[in-house]
């Protein structure tokens, strides 16, 4: 498997379910029902999705805590989506290392979304990830 392309569908999936305003377990179970994903390519997105959706509001004040005075509605829904995952690997995924989860972020953004973006999501998770490794040592 590719846990590369693992990661990229979690941010689709994120994404299509933060436009659709639809976070069920039902729009996971139709995503990958359409989708032909190897077995350990499911089983890395149940595993994220098991957890991220009831994460999601802690996620979301952090991303707001670091975004300097953007409004989470305001961020474009391709980098919060890239965001809330690379957030969620790093507060609750112990066995992928912190870099591992920044760089494929920002590969994520360099393919999906803008330069300017990359530039924003490696701001914000810098920061966010400095204060994590501050308490969590």
């Amino acid at each position: 498997m590719s846990r590369k392309i693992a990661r990229e569908e979690a941010v689709k999936l994120l994404y299509q379910m933060e436009m659709n305003e639809d976070f069920s377990e039902q729009t996971k179970n139709e995503y990958l029902k359409t989708n032909n994903f190897k077995e350990d390519e499911v089983e890395y997105l149940n595993r994220v999705f098991e957890r991220l959706i009831e994460k999601l509001p802690v996620i979301d004040s952090k991303i707001e805590k670091y975004s300097e005075g953007w409004k989470i509605n305001r961020i474009a829904k391709v980098d919060l989506s890239i965001l809330r995952l690379a957030i969620f690997e790093t507060m609750y995924m112990d066995d992928i290392p912190i870099e591992v989860s920044i760089n494929e972020a920002l590969e994520i953004s360099k393919k999906y979304s803008t330069e300017e973006s990359s530039k924003f999501i490696n701001g914000l998770l810098g920061s966010f990830v400095k204060e994590w490794n501050d308490i969590n040592g």
